[in-house]
């Protein structure tokens, strides 16, 4: 058989996929009852492959059945706008699922439900976590969140999220199962710390920026009409926008 034109020869390198880039959702607990504001912080068990040991807020990805859990309210159209930008192709309602996605992985990682007990337990669930709303009487209420960051994880980490950060006040926790924060959970303590010692916990750089971002809000009031910051990395840059 005749020699090919690469017998001897090194064989190519391939060039390594790119990796996915998931949405996924986080949600900021904030407690605004006393002289400074407080967040909700929780520590990442130090065996896991993506941020061991940090502080974060909590969240994670979507999953199949955040499409379908009912809620009493909606995002406001400011928020569900900002959600939309820079979305390709367009995701049939993208707000709604990952603002349950943010309160389906804080219950799943804190134990805390967010929602209303005023309109009693959504009459069906997805299997899994949403279930305990049913059982606790929760409903998840999107109208008692704001939109108030985005973030791509740079190229160079193992793991990329499209992540949308949510925050919320305190007094929409409604119900807790308790035992879910331990040793050998996701999230192995949690803290309410104020900002300035949030800042002096071992934080990922993005939680960091969050937290600036999240104090100016609330020095500018708060409101949902505020622009939403976004973050990504732009030819190696990394870059801040206003959606």
């Amino acid at each position: 058989m005749a020699a090919g034109p690469t017998d001897g020869a090194p064989a190519p390198e391939r060039k390594a996929r790119p990796l996915r880039i998931r949405n996924a959702a986080t949600l900021i607990i904030l407690d605004r009852s006393g002289d400074q504001p407080k967040v909700l912080m929780g520590k990442r068990h130090a065996g896991h492959k993506f941020m061991p040991g940090l502080f974060v807020f909590p969240g994670g990805r979507i999953e199949l059945g955040d499409r379908s859990m009912p809620v009493a309210g909606t995002l406001n159209d400011r928020a569900e706008q900002a959600l939309a930008e820079k979305v390709h192709p367009p995701l049939f309602h993208l707000g709604r699922v990952l603002a349950l996605a943010a309160i389906r992985e804080t219950y799943e990682e804190t134990g805390l439900m967010i929602g209303s007990l005023d309109y009693g337990p959504p009459e069906t669930t997805p299997p899994g976590a949403w279930s305990a709303f049913r059982e606790a009487g929760v409903m998840p209420d999107l109208e008692l969140l704001q939109f108030v960051a985005r973030a791509i994880t740079p190229p160079s980490r193992p793991k990329r999220f499209d992540t949308r950060f949510f925050a919320v006040d305190r007094e929409a926790v409604v119900a807790e199962t308790p035992g879910i924060v331990g040793p050998d959970s996701e999230l192995t303590e949690l803290a309410w710390v104020d900002l300035a010692a949030a800042r002096q916990l071992d934080l990922p750089r993005i939680t960091a920026i969050v937290l600036d971002e999240l104090e100016a809000r609330l020095a500018a009031g708060f409101g949902p009409m505020l622009p939403v910051p976004f973050f990504q990395d732009v030819d190696g840059e990394h870059t801040r926008e206003e959606l």
